[in-house]
């Protein structure tokens, strides 16, 4: 995230929510947003379902997913034909607003509406409200970053952010809420093929030699594969081994009968966690990790801020921390450089080869209780929201962004689209959420939500308990929920039951730059079991 959560609840005067199921998947911000708004903030929320949050929006629209691109070029079609883009800023702090300004004058609002099924006058009032409040937050998740035009669709936000001045400043930004523990923590450290801890480029010649010298080892000289990259090959007999390390695939992966088909073909499966996952019941070797209660280090979490976790019990049983799990691994198998006595030791390594974590301290965060990176120096307070005088390349950057369809849209053999996501009550695979019988009781099977008008023509009632939902990879069956808070021709499936996966039937392509499978948009068919 550019800003800060507490920001919300204080500055921001106009939320402009897209891709995002708020108070369910991230409901503490939520709760942000709904006091931001009895403050007097504006919400907007654009979203194919009538999630809670859109129900308590002050505008609400349905758009059709995977038309982000195109929503947002019409938007600034209608910002900058009224003149009500931040003139001054842009000049200013940025560059290439011409070659922006040519591009989406060929978005008008007549033709974005028939891309995104939004009524003209509605992608007029979404536009001038954002425009005309500032501070205005952009607060988006894996409803924009999990399509094949994922990055394109990144580019488009921060282009609108930019385009209005709400960059730099307090509550207001693009603001990515990030969809896994620590998954912020996990990439500032260099979980990601082409980047050392601190997102420092591996192919950079200077970058190398210090982490060559921090680790007398040689480093990587070729950007690396993707974990999505990583399963094909592994199918294909490209990679022999595998060590999956607090993830399951078998519930969380597009496709799910060609992922168990790779780690079938995977020679070696090593996986490391804490519940014996439908993963690892694959695996050759389980290796057992220790819960966060019996885990000692630091977590960053979704807007940069770094905070300690304490042991409160030794790990039970034959688990151990993570850390320590790795690197008894890494020592057996002849690797130098493994021989932390703590995680406080691994923290003062960071501190000495991450630069945006340099003042990041276990004794600044016992005495502060959190710091957010960028925070170079033990004298440096920490930063709240970013780019506030200027960015980091300097001169912020328009790309224009021609609109492309998703790669599978509905025919007549599948004649609706599908998009998944999550509940309240369920986090991720549930291989942590489905062990609480509360949180079971509360959901304890799939279901599929689909439009009133879709089961009719389809012939299904509400006494039709079970469906059956197909696409071109596998089908599921699962209960049915007929419902008008859903689109016509679109339905939608929480992905947290590996009984009823909605994996099976979602789309492996990827997104060219990231990677990122199309998760919310693949085409299918609905029958009754």
């Amino acid at each position: 995230m550019t800003n800060s959560i507490p920001e919300f609840e204080t500055d921001t005067k106009c939320f402009f929510i897209i891709g995002s199921n708020t108070t369910e998947a991230h409901p503490l911000i939520g709760v942000r947003v709904f006091k931001g708004q009895k403050r007097g903030a504006k919400v907007i929320v654009l979203d194919p379902r009538e999630t809670q949050i859109g129900r308590l929006a002050d505008i609400y629209y349905p758009l059709r997913p995977g038309t982000d691109v195109a929503l947002i070029n019409g938007l600034m079609n209608i910002i900058i034909s009224e003149g009500l883009h931040d003139k001054a800023f842009i000049e200013e702090r940025t560059e290439d607003f011409e070659a922006l300004g040519c591009l989406v004058a060929e978005y008008t609002p007549e033709r974005v509406s028939r891309i995104c099924n939004i009524p003209v006058e509605g992608l007029y009032e979404v536009a001038r409200t954002y425009a005309t409040i500032k501070p205005a937050a952009i607060l988006y998740t894996l409803g924009i970053t999990e399509h094949t035009t994922g990055f394109d669709n990144v580019r488009s936000v921060a282009n609108l952010g930019m385009l209005c001045g709400n960059m730099g400043i307090a509550g207001g930004g693009v603001n990515p809420l990030r969809g896994q523990n620590n998954v912020q923590g996990a990439c500032d450290m260099g979980a990601l093929p082409n980047v050392y801890p601190g997102y420092q480029a591996v192919t950079i010649s200077e970058v190398q030699r210090k982490f060559e010298d921090a680790w007398s080892s040689a480093g990587p000289l070729t950007i690396g594969l993707t974990s999505t990259q990583m399963l094909p090959a592994a199918g294909e007999g490209k990679i022999r081994g595998l060590y999956i390390f607090g993830e399951n695939p078998m519930v969380a992966d597009p496709n799910t009968n060609h992922v168990r088909h790779c780690l079938e073909h995977t020679e070696f499966l090593v996986v490391q966690d804490i519940f014996l996952t439908e993963t690892a019941q694959l695996a050759d070797v389980v290796l057992a990790s220790a819960s966060f209660a019996e885990t000692d280090g630091t977590y960053t979490n979704t807007d940069r801020r770094v905070q300690r976790v304490r042991k409160a019990i030794e790990p039970i049983g034959g688990s151990k921390e993570n850390w320590l799990l790795i690197c008894e691994l890494a020592r057996t198998m002849g690797a130098q450089g493994f021989d932390f006595p703590s995680a406080q030791a691994i923290m003062e390594e960071i501190n000495r080869l991450t630069p945006s974590y340099a003042g990041i301290t276990y004794e600044r965060l016992e005495a502060l209780g959190f710091l957010q990176w960028p925070c170079p120096s033990v004298d440096h307070p920490g930063t709240p929201y970013l780019h506030k005088g200027k960015f980091s390349r300097g001169l912020g950057k328009f790309f224009p962004i021609e609109f492309k369809e998703a790669v599978e849209l509905p025919d007549p053999e599948y004649p609706l689209l599908l998009t998944t996501g999550r509940i309240m009550f369920h986090y991720h695979t549930g291989s942590m959420t489905r062990r609480s019988p509360k949180l079971e009781n509360e959901a304890p099977e799939a279901y599929v939500e689909i439009h009133a008008d879709d089961a009719r023509q389809l012939g299904l009632t509400r006494r039709d308990k079970r469906v059956r939902v197909s696409s071109r990879r596998g089908e599921i069956e699962l209960g049915a929920r007929i419902t008008n808070r859903i689109r016509r021709g679109v339905v939608y499936i929480p992905f947290h039951w590996a009984e009823a996966a909605a994996n099976v039937l979602t789309n492996d392509a990827l997104d060219p730059v990231t990677k990122t499978p199309e998760y919310k948009v693949c085409a299918v068919k609905v029958e009754a079991a």
